[in-house]
């Protein structure tokens, strides 16, 4: 039996390309360590976005096929997952006990991007991170409702808030702090003054996300947020209708213009299955997030069916992903966020933090 060479286990996991990255372990770091003692093999992996449902398939997979090596008689695969700060738009210092904020966007109301936004939040707790929803829909608040959470935030000493906990998620909103019916006739610089006091005077504890629900749009509060909010990364969500990709083009590129790096799109609504027959239709057409992707050279997340469940869930308080964490759909989101975050994990990290501050004293 020949002797068994680290090159030749890095040269079989290589093999394997993730499935959420795109890429392959070894290029992308994710192969920490090899240890090899007679025909026993050790593997350590430690990927870089929350992985918790992932974690088994993967050992599995990597385990199989080290074993399949000549001369190897059993392998052992270790997956762990660390989640670190990426870098940020230039100029903008990044907040105290946020790693990463993921802002979701769209170019025009009704796509379900708030839908999409929650349960993207829940997918990536469910998967082991330490996940925070901001709502920044100054008028028309919608997380309080889906997240099915209610009452006003407290403060401790009277200058910052404590955010609201629902299914684990750190929650912060307009509307805890106004009556559900109470229209806000705001101007546009009250508005971009309110997200940063909630972004910024709320104790947001050890997140390793803050996924940002913006309003539709392009207007005042995206822009500040673009340009003043330490963002990691965007996600856009649109329909497949061309109205949609129309405006969703015009987020996309406000977040290239400001230097905020688009990790990809999501379409929603892109197929109707019927719940009497089964017959599938593409109501709002069929591969316009797919194409847009393409042609701007950005990554597509995936694509959510146009499904009663959907709404009735968050109508709820009770999205997908909790309601029904084992369903095709709450798999459908935990796929999309894999996929985003592993996006961010490829992306530069935030170096600021590990530089040790220097402090001079008068002795």
């Amino acid at each position: 039996m020949s002797a068994v060479s680290r090159e030749q286990v890095e040269a079989r996991v290589k093999e394997y390309i993730d499935p959420y990255m795109g890429k392959d372990l070894v290029s992308t770091r994710c192969l920490r360590n090899v240890m090899i003692e007679g025909d026993q093999v050790v593997v350590d992996i430690v990927l870089g976005f929350p992985a918790g449902g992932y974690r088994d398939e993967l050992s599995a997979k990597l385990k199989e096929m080290v074993e399949s090596i000549d001369g190897v008689a059993q392998a052992r695969v270790n997956v762990n997952f660390a989640i670190e700060a990426h870098s940020v738009q230039k100029g903008v210092k990044p907040i105290s006990g946020i790693k990463n904020i993921i802002a979701v966007a769209s170019g025009k109301g009704g796509v379900g991007k708030s839908t999409t936004a929650t349960n993207m939040a829940l997918a990536l707790s469910a998967d082991g991170a330490s996940v925070g929803v901001l709502d920044a829909d100054i008028y028309g608040p919608s997380q309080p409702r889906m997240l099915g959470i209610s009452g006003k935030p407290e403060s401790k000493d009277g200058q910052t808030l404590e955010p609201l906990v629902s299914y684990h998620i750190q929650t912060m909103s307009i509307g805890f702090l106004v009556d559900e019916e109470t229209p806000m006739i705001w101007r546009g610089p009250m508005v971009t003054q309110a997200l940063q006091q909630l972004l910024n005077d709320t104790n947001w504890s050890n997140l390793d996300y803050l996924v940002v629900d913006l309003p539709p749009g392009t207007g005042d509060v995206q822009l500040t947020l673009a340009q003043q909010v330490p963002v990691s990364g965007a996600v856009i969500v649109t329909t497949p209708q061309d109205i949609a990709l129309l405006d969703a083009r015009k987020g996309l590129k406000m977040f290239e213009k400001v230097e905020v790096p688009v990790l990809g799109i999501i379409e929603n609504m892109s197929i109707h299955i019927c719940s009497s027959c089964g017959h599938e239709e593409h109501i709002f057409g069929e591969g316009g997030g797919q194409r847009m992707s393409e042609q701007h050279d950005v990554d597509f997340l995936g694509a959510l069916p146009l499904d009663k469940a959907i709404r009735e869930e968050v109508d709820n308080g009770r999205p997908s992903v909790v309601a029904n964490p084992d369903g095709r759909i709450a798999q459908i989101y935990r796929d999309i966020a894999r996929r985003t975050t592993a996006k961010l994990a490829l992306k530069s990290k935030n170096t600021a933090a590990k530089f040790p501050q220097i402090v001079i004293q008068n002795n």
